[in-house]
């Protein structure tokens, strides 16, 4: 997916999953997602849903990973 879209706020085509997606690496792969947020789209799926991992885990992950992308991006932005 390539630059900007718009929505009129009905369906959108940036929801609709591409062709051949079978599993959310397929999805993490598609939209080139780094390490941070290909980790915060794991947690927030899985959320509650698996023993090994409870909600307040799988939440303090998502938000140990949410400050990461945002000091990468705040870095970044310092240099631009």
């Amino acid at each position: 997916m390539n630059g900007k879209h718009t929505s009129d706020g009905s369906t959108a085509s940036y929801y609709e999953l591409p062709k051949g997606a079978a599993e959310l690496q397929d999805l993490i792969s598609h939209r080139d997602m780094n390490a941070q947020i290909g980790e915060i789209f794991r947690a927030c799926y899985r959320y509650g849903l698996v023993s090994h991992s409870p909600r307040i885990r799988d939440i303090k992950k998502i938000i140990f990973y949410a400050n990461a992308e945002l000091e990468r991006l705040e870095k970044m932005a310092l240099n631009e």
